[in-house]
C-alpha cells in the first residue's frame, strides 16, 4: 500500500510502499476513502510537543473509509461499513476516566497519527471499539474533518455550558473556528466571531454569526462589553496570547472560558478577577465516541458543513508549507480515490 511517512523529525514525508497491516482480535483493517490534514499532524512531524511521536511515523487522524477486514474479537461492525478513525485510536477502558466516559483523559490512550500509525495511507488499522460510523448520506470527503476538527469544536461548546439564545464569542475563523460558528449557530446559541480581515469576517456572518469583530480595528472585548455587557462563554481557537488575553476579558460574571488553541506561551490567569467574577476556565481536548456520534449527525442534518479543498497524498509536502505560512482557508481533505 501506499503512505505518507516521516522519518526523521522536520524532514518531507516520503510516499512509500509498505506492508498492508495484519489484523489482530480488536483490530479492524480499514481502505481509507480520505483523511483530514490537522494542524496536529504538522506538529507531530516536526516533533513540537513534550511527549514525542513514534517515528518512522504514518500520520493522519481523520480518516475515514470502508471496513474490509475484522478481527475475530470485534463483534458490531461489518464489511463494508463506512468508519472513521479519529485521534482516540483506544483507550484502557477501565480507568477512573473510562469509566466516567471521560476516555480522552485516559492515561493509557493511544492516539492515531502519532503513538499509533495513521491514516495518511490507502489502509490504516484500527481498533474496533474506537472507530465510529459514519452517517448515510455523509460523503468521506465531508466526513474526514469532523473527526477531529469538527468533534473538537463541538466538544468545546458542549462543555461551555451555554444555553440556546445566550452568547458564545468564536476566536479564530479557521479551520476549527468556522466549524465552531456553524455548530453554536445550530446548538441555538448567538455568535460573535473575532478575526481579522473582510474575507474572513465575510465568512463568519454567511456561517451565522450576528456580530463580527476585527481584532486589528477593535479591541474584541472592549467591544463585546459595550454590544452585550459580555459573552456567556468563549471559545478560542487561536494560538496567540493576545487572543487568549482578549478572550478571557471578553467572558461575562458566571461566564465560561473554554481553551482550545495550543499557544506556545505560558500565561497567568488573573486569579483574583476569576475568583470575584465567577469566571471557569476550562481546556477542551477532541472529544469521545459519544461526542463524535453527535457532531457527525449535525453534518448528516445538514446543519454543519466544512469549507473544504480536496488534493492528493502525493501533495502532502504542499500542503504542509501551505499550513505554516497559514495560507488555508477551512479544511485541506486527502482524497484516496
Amino acid at each position: 500500500m501506499k503512505a505518507a511517512v516521516i522519518s526523521k523529525f522536520k524532514d518531507k514525508l516520503e510516499i512509500k510502499d509498505l506492508p498492508i497491516p495484519e489484523v489482530a482480535a480488536k483490530d479492524v483493517l480499514v481502505k481509507v476513502h480520505a483523511c483530514g490534514v490537522c494542524h496536529t499532524d504538522l506538529h507531530a512531524c516536526n516533533g513540537d510537543w513534550p511527549v514525542k511521536p513514534k517515528l518512522p511515523l504514518v500520520p493522519g487522524h481523520e480518516g475515514v473509509g470502508e471496513v474490509v477486514a475484522i478481527g475475530a474479537e470485534i463483534h458490531h461492525l461489518k464489511i463494508g461499513e463506512r468508519v472513521g478513525i479519529p485521534w482516540l485510536y483506544s483507550a484502557c477502558g477501565q480507568c477512573d476516566y473510562c469509566l466516567e466516559g471521560k476516555e480522552t483523559l485516559c492515561l493509557e490512550q493511544r492516539n492515531s497519527g502519532y503513538s499509533i500509525d495513521g491514516s495518511f495511507a490507502e489502509y490504516c488499522l484500527a481498533h474496533g471499539e474506537y472507530v465510529v460510523k459514519v452517517p448515510d448520506g455523509l460523503s468521506y470527503v465531508d466526513a474526514a474533518p469532523l473527526f477531529c476538527a469538527g468533534v473538537t469544536s463541538y466538544k468545546a461548546l458542549k462543555v461551555s455550558g451555554v444555553k440556546p439564545g445566550q452568547w458564545m464569542a468564536i476566536v479564530g475563523v479557521g479551520g476549527l473556528g468556522h466549524l465552531a460558528i456553524q455548530y453554536a449557530v445550530a446548538m441555538g446559541m448567538k455568535v460573535v466571531a473575532i478575526d481579522t480581515g473582510a474575507e474572513k469576517l465575510a465568512l463568519a456572518k454567511k456561517l451565522g454569526a450576528i456580530h463580527c469583530i476585527d481584532f486589528m480595528q477593535d479591541k474584541p472585548s472592549e467591544r463585546i462589553h459595550e454590544l452585550l455587557g459580555g459573552v456567556h462563554g468563549v471559545v478560542c481557537t487561536a494560538v496567540s496570547k493576545a487572543a487568549f488575553e482578549e478572550s478571557y476579558r471578553s467572558v461575562r460574571r458566571g461566564g465560561t472560558f473554554v481553551l482550545v488553541g495550543l499557544p506556545p506561551e505560558d500565561m497567568s490567569v488573573p486569579i483574583f478577577d476569576t475568583v470575584l467574577n465567577g469566571i471557569k476556565l476550562i481546556g477542551s481536548i477532541v472529544g469521545t465516541r459519544k461526542d463524535l456520534k453527535e457532531c457527525l449527525q449535525f453534518a448528516a442534518d445538514g446543519k454543519v458543513k466544512a469549507i473544504i479543498e480536496v488534493k492528493s497524498m502525493n501533495e502532502i509536502n504542499e500542503v504542509f508549507a501551505d499550513m505554516k505560512q497559514g495560507e488555508i482557508t477551512g479544511r485541506i481533505v486527502m482524497s484516496m480515490d
